[in-house]
């Protein structure tokens, strides 16, 4: 077999003769290195191919013309290598059997891969360096990211905080509230504020600004003379970021409305924003409800009213004065002019603090126009105050009550404290344990009072007969335009009271009847009121009644039979009205439609 290139062996006649077994070591050698398997077919067979490798030198047997080899190179080569004949020929008889079997072995071997691997789909030469390239691998739970994933992210804020910044540039309010950008996106949206002209109420609350993004305010707000109102609530700034705010504050001339409630702030940092009220005259509101300030806070901000005139509205709702804070508060009160609102909603003030409070409201030299006493918590006792200072105030306009325990005592000194002023328009008295007594007592109030046109005495069990209290004087006195009956405990009997009155009354726009227990029976009550013409009630709130689809019936009746309606809003909510009554209710709201050009909203 003769050929320049290649030579092969049989394994069935393999050659005894030293120059045959270096031609079997040099194929077998060389097949291991530099041999491959096809990947198409496989072809098992006990034969070697001999090929020339690129790399390693190979040793050949060259043939004449005349069919004689040459073996004198290979014989020297063999001679000089010094192993006699004798050994090779052992080593020989020992070697190429478990070569062989080696050989085939690995081929078997490599053909059962082939056949039981599952073959993986192919891709594309471009995915296959994007999946390997583009993959973070870490042990860590969640890091396995792309890396493209980031950049893409970081793409994506900074287009979303570029167009906040444009908004600051172009609009006169901007609300960027739960945005989330934190302190960086801060950095970034403060120097759109530096000289700017345009913009006079921005929100950058609820976005994890802390202490250190507040920071990014100072020289900005210096420079801007037009931004008017600054919302940061919602924000964990605490008393670090309130002294860092306060501090750039002190040199800003333009910002009226300071909104820092839910901030984390104490009495630290109610301490560095009474020594801006101190220095600063252009602030007119400041909110701080729902923080931690204690009595020590007060004390600091109370300082700061005796030396400020020119704060309107303070907002301390939700915080922690108590009695001592509140007889702090009152001291500050004594000196100072420009106060109109006052919120402590929620301070635990009790009957002590609030008879301290209303001495120093009466030694008040403004004229507060709102007070906010709600859930702190007064009983009878702190009632007789209030009621005191309602008889002196000429001032004051909204007072709220809600949510204390001053019952019925209480509701009778109040009412009759109603009947000597003539300022007050807004009462919420609800959730103070007021029975028919006490409401009574109030109504008999409104008999000769014009003045009041919101009243709230709802989350009071006043019954049946507190309605009925209610009404007859309603019926045709009094200018109460809000009537708030929730949760009352009126039940039908109450309603039809109610019915009865608003045939006569001409003031009541708004009423609110929820969770009465009226049902079918109070609600078809109130029909036929509403069949009768009212030229006020625009708006009935009846959710919660356990109303069904009779007393939905009913009311859409009315609607139907009343040509000149002027209900507008009607909620059914919440009650047990099917699909039958939704559909006589819907046909109503059409026919008014249709009939009056007027659309009733009716919610179930």
């Amino acid at each position: 077999m003769a050929s320049s290139s290649s030579s092969s062996l049989s394994l069935h006649s393999l050659p005894k003769a030293s120059s045959g077994l270096g031609q079997w070591k040099s194929g077998l050698r060389f097949e291991l290195l530099g041999g491959s398997v096809s990947s198409n077919r496989l072809f098992v067979s006990p034969v070697v191919f001999l090929q020339r490798s690129p790399r390693l030198p190979v040793i050949r047997a060259a043939y004449n013309s005349d069919g004689g080899s040459k073996r004198r190179v290979y014989k020297e080569s063999q001679a000089a290598s010094g192993f006699p004949n004798a050994k090779v020929q052992q080593i020989a008889s020992s070697v190429l059997p478990l070569g062989s079997f080696a050989v085939v072995t690995f081929v078997l071997w490599k053909v059962v891969e082939k056949f039981m691997s599952p073959k993986s789909p192919k891709t594309s030469a471009g995915e296959n360096k994007s999946s390997s390239q583009g993959v973070k691998w870490s042990i860590g739970a969640g890091t396995n990211l792309l890396q493209g994933f980031a950049a893409k992210v970081d793409r994506e804020a900074k287009q979303r905080l570029n167009e906040f910044a444009k908004e600051l540039r172009s609009f006169r309010s901007v609300d960027m509230s739960g945005c989330n950008f934190g302190d960086e996106g801060l950095f970034f949206l403060a120097e759109s504020l530096g000289y700017n002209q345009t913009v006079e109420e921005v929100s950058f609350s609820a976005n994890g600004i802390t202490a250190a993004g507040v920071k990014a305010f100072d020289g900005v707000l210096q420079s801007n003379i037009v931004l008017k109102a600054l919302n940061l609530s919602g924000n964990p700034i605490g008393d670090e970021g309130a002294k860092t705010l306060c501090a750039t504050l002190m040199e800003n001339s333009s910002i009226e409305i300071l909104q820092l409630n839910s901030t984390d702030l104490g009495d630290e940092g109610a301490k560095e924003i009474a020594e801006l009220l101190k220095r600063n005259s252009t602030l007119r509101v400041i909110e701080l409800n729902n923080n931690m300030i204690d009595y020590s806070g007060f004390t600091s901000l109370a300082g700061a009213l005796a030396e400020n005139n020119t704060i309107r509205n303070l907002h301390l709702n939700g915080n922690y004065g108590g009695a001592l804070g509140a007889n702090a508060l009152a001291k500050g009160l004594e000196g100072n002019k420009s106060l109109r609102e006052l919120h402590l909603h929620g301070n635990s003030i009790g009957d002590e603090g609030i008879r301290a409070l209303m001495a120093g409201l009466s030694s008040h030299k403004g004229k507060l126009a709102l007070l906010d006493l709600g859930n702190n918590s007064i009983t009878a006792k702190g009632a007789f105050y209030v009621a005191e200072y309602i008889k002196r105030s000429k001032s004051l306009v909204w007072l709220n009550l809600y949510m204390n325990d001053v019952g019925d005592e209480g509701a009778e000194k109040i009412a009759d404290a109603l009947k000597q002023n003539r300022s007050i328009a807004t009462i919420d008295m609800g959730g103070n344990n007021i029975h028919a007594e006490g409401v009574n007592a109030i109504a008999q109030a409104l008999k000769d009072n014009a003045i009041i046109t919101t009243l709230e005495v709802g989350y009071n069990p006043i019954g049946p007969e507190g309605a009925k209290a209610l009404s007859e004087i309603l019926k045709f006195h009094g200018n109460v335009k809000t009537l708030k009956l929730g949760w009352c405990q009126i039940a039908a009997k109450g309603a039809e009271y109610i019915a009865d009155m608003l045939r006569y009354n001409n003031t009541i726009s708004v009423l609110d009847l929820r969770a009465n227990g009226l049902r079918d029976e109070g609600a078809s009550c109130l029909a036929r009121s509403l069949k009768v013409v009212n030229e006020a009630l625009t708006s009935v709130d009846l959710g919660f009644n356990e109303i069904r689809d009779d007393g939905a019936f009913a009311i859409a009746q009315a609607l139907k039979a009343n040509e000149d309606v002027t209900v507008t809003s009607i909620n059914l909510g919440n009650n047990f009205i099917t699909k039958f009554g939704q559909s006589a209710l819907t046909d109503a709201r059409d026919h008014v439609l249709e009939m009056t050009e007027k659309e009733v909203e009716i919610f179930f």
